[in-house]
């Protein structure tokens, strides 16, 4: 019998610790999986060997020796992240974390994707796990908004520019990997100035460093990324490591049923 068809069968056996774990806000699932490899995580004061453990109402789990209650009520956060921060809990390189910087009144929190070291811009942040991973989903479909400063050698190399973007909206095949229809328009491109252009791309992906390669393949180097759209929620005038809280009636308003769906509280 498979392990899906065991959780269909036997409902009293509980959810699997991952999914736990991710609902707490812990980590994302697959993350989780991670604190049970590194051993960090205990069920009723032994400790968790397996991502194949079930957890049901009445155990005690705990990740690093804090207990972890019942679910919360669901948070979603704004953050104006600055570059040179890395988005993970703990970076074994040593380097700035994004969870280091934030506010200490905050509960335990996860993102909602990731920005790379040198991307700034908004970043969500959630204590409920099963909200981050439906808001990542491409089949949720919420479009990113990113502004892009790329160097284009000058006025003349803006025609070139504009002819390229056009054909991001068919998407594209770089180094083996598909990306998606993107949208994309060149900034103010009657007032150019310099070498240097700013360029927005909105898309409904979220791959590892695709802006960056993206711009690459149409060959261009980034010099600056800024994410300014998640969805319904805007970076706006938020300045470099603000965090603002998103309430519960608008993230029912502004986030499809589906999602909504997922809040409580």
């Amino acid at each position: 019998m498979s392990d899906n068809d065991d959780d269909i069968n036997n409902p009293d056996r509980g959810e699997r610790i991952a999914k736990v774990l991710a609902r707490h806000g812990v980590a994302s699932r697959r993350d989780a999986e991670k604190l049970i490899a590194e051993k960090r995580v205990t069920l009723n004061g032994d400790t968790v060997t397996t991502p194949a453990t079930f957890v049901t109402d009445d155990d005690t789990l705990a990740v690093d020796g804090e207990r972890l209650g019942r679910k919360q009520k669901t948070r979603l956060f704004l953050y104006h992240k600055p570059p040179g921060l890395i988005t993970t809990a703990k970076d074994p390189e040593g380097r700035a974390t994004v969870f280091e910087s934030l506010p200490q009144n905050l509960p335990r929190l996860i993102s909602v994707g990731r920005l790379d070291l040198n991307t700034e811009g908004l970043l969500l942040l959630t204590n409920d796990g099963g909200l981050s991973r439906a808001l990542e989903l491409p089949s949720t479909g919420l479009p990113r908004t990113y502004r892009v400063r790329v160097h284009i050698g000058g006025r003349g190399g803006l025609t070139i520019l504009e002819k390229k973007l056009r054909t991001l909206d068919e998407g594209l095949v770089y180094k083996g990997v598909r990306y998606g229809s993107i949208m994309a328009r060149v900034d103010d491109p009657e007032n150019v100035e310099g070498t240097n252009i700013w360029v927005t791309l909105t898309m409904s992906e979220g791959k590892n460093r695709e802006i960056r390669n993206v711009m690459e393949a149409l060959g261009y180097q980034v010099t600056r990324l800024i994410r300014i759209a998640y969805g319904p929620f805007e970076l706006g005038d938020m300045n470099r490591g603000e965090v603002i809280e998103v309430s519960t009636k608008a993230m029912r308003e502004k986030l499809p049923a589906e999602v909504g769906a997922i809040i409580t509280g």
